[in-house]
């Protein structure tokens, strides 16, 4: 029997507001001492009084508005009541049948067509804090408990499972990463928790729409561990399911090392929260006014970007899709041509995505941190250089490299090291003349019709003019002093 692979995903993402979600404490508490981000309100104190956060109401209703969600006119928060201990009072503030937003959607790419992937809701709710687990030698373990994060702003976007695969999964949270980078409303930084994912996944027979029990897979921290979790997952359903074994509704982790989930608990039933309206929390009417006034002040928004890089700078559509992920990548792209107008901008997106790229996956660095080794003006001004023929797109490589390592001017160090191209007929017509007579091989090889030998060719000359020499001055001589002869 066929299984079709049916995924909802559930996305946690810390809201960058100033202050927590209740209270006037700091929300930045990353690197912060444990326990120093604190106030009665946060540690769940008794008598205390929550107000709401302004601000992340205002960023949950972009977030929403910007996934096509429905906006409704009220809106209030809930109790919901589960004994954990990284949660303060006993219960989270959260939202439960009201949320802020609901209904929306995102579409994705899939192989070449559109694919809608339905958004549930978008609500609001408080962080919990965060517990150490430590091994002591001879007493057992124990936990420690950080309350800095507890009341921090998180929103919730609930997907519906209409996901078919781990890689349109991947897709899907690489989409809504970038959009709230876009919007501004989070850091979205997955090492540092601010932008989680859980993932609901399920089989069933091809053509039915009954699923088989469904696992929810926790513990992953990266769109690659989402990716390998979620491949991993779908393929031991599948297995178990042909071999007759049953499958049973769990909660499972992804543990990176082993490249497989683990069973952690039992989900045969569902938790019983018992959400109530929170008592001390007015219930919220989001006027049509202010809700438009938010919807007139949202970004060009990822797919919008795209578009316009394809009308206005010709891009393929791959490039464009690569350029717009990222709100700093594609502001880098953009910047560079502001500096020199007449650079060609599929030039710039072919050094960005291509050598810029490869610089920062080596050192695992983002766009921002290579901006400020490499700015927008370094780059304009090495591609102007390598387009007016000054050096040659190898040399242009190792220049680039230089300017990131150490932050000297591209002119600077081409002059340092005597880098300029060499584009005289003359010097170059010698070391033709000198790597015909060193390789007669090459030659023989050449004139019998083999195309490869030219490219050796070709190399010799420019190593003997440490790539300096004008790759196309060199083809052209070559060619002729080869038919000559």
């Amino acid at each position: 029997m066929n299984y079709e692979t049916v995924i909802g995903l559930e996305v946690h993402a810390q809201l960058l507001t100033r202050s927590k979600m209740f209270c006037r404490c700091s929300a930045d508490y990353a690197g912060a001492a444990p326990n120093t981000h604190v106030c009665p309100v946060c540690l769940g104190m008794p008598g205390v009084l929550p107000v709401i956060n302004r601000q992340a109401i205002k960023y949950t209703i972009m977030t929403a508005l910007a996934l096509n969600c429905t906006i409704p006119g009220y809106t209030k928060f809930d109790r919901k009541n589960y004994p954990y201990p990284d949660l303060m009072k006993g219960y989270q503030i959260s939202q439960y049948d009201a949320p802020i937003g609901q209904g929306g959607y995102l579409t994705l790419e899939i192989d070449g067509k559109p694919k809608r992937v339905g958004i549930t809701r978008v609500h609001l709710e408080e962080d919990v804090a965060k517990l150490l687990h430590r091994t002591a030698a001879g007493d057992g373990s124990y936990s420690l408990v950080d309350v800095n994060r507890s009341g921090v702003p998180l929103m919730e976007i609930v997907g519906e499972p209409d996901i078919s695969s781990a890689e349109e999964a991947r897709q899907y949270l690489v989409k809504l990463h970038g959009i709230l980078q876009y919007l501004g409303v989070s850091t979205g930084n997955m090492e540092e928790g601010s932008f989680r994912c859980d993932a609901n996944i399920s089989i069933r027979p091809e053509g039915s729409t009954e699923t088989l029990a469904k696992v929810e897979v926790k513990n992953m921290n990266s769109f690659r561990a989402v990716y390998r979790a979620l491949e991993y997952e779908a393929k031991r359903q599948r297995q178990r399911a042909e071999e007759g074994k049953r499958l049973v509704q769990e909660t499972r982790g992804w543990v990176e090392e082993a490249g497989k989930t683990v069973s952690q608990r039992s989900k045969e039933y569902a938790h019983d929260y018992r959400y109530f309206p929170e008592p001390d929390l007015p219930p919220l009417v989001l006027s049509k006014e202010w809700v438009e006034e938010i919807r007139s002040q949202l970004p060009e928004l990822p797919d919008a970007r795209r578009e316009r890089f394809i009308s206005e700078y010709k891009l393929p559509l791959y490039d464009a899709g690569l350029l717009v992920a990222s709100n700093a990548m594609a502001e880098y792209f953009e910047d560079v041509l502001k500096v020199n107008d007449q650079l060609s901008a599929k030039e710039v997106s072919k050094w960005i995505l291509g050598e810029v790229s490869r610089i920062m996956n080596a050192d695992n660095i983002e766009i921002e941190q290579y901006r400020e080794r490499v700015g927008p003006e370094r780059l304009s001004k090495l591609i102007q250089i390598t387009q007016s023929n000054t050096i040659n797109v190898a040399t242009a490589k190792s220049v680039l490299e230089e300017i990131y390592q150490t932050g000297k001017e591209p002119d600077e160090i081409i002059k340092e090291r005597g880098l300029s191209q060499i584009s005289d007929n003359e010097v170059i017509a010698a070391e033709v003349i000198r790597a015909i007579d060193n390789n007669s091989q090459a030659v023989a090889d050449y004139k019998a019709g083999k195309a490869t030998a030219l490219k050796f060719l070709v190399g010799q000359v420019m190593k003997a003019t440490r790539g300096r020499a004008n790759p196309n001055l060199v083809n052209e001589l070559l060619k002729k002093r080869l038919e000559e002869g």
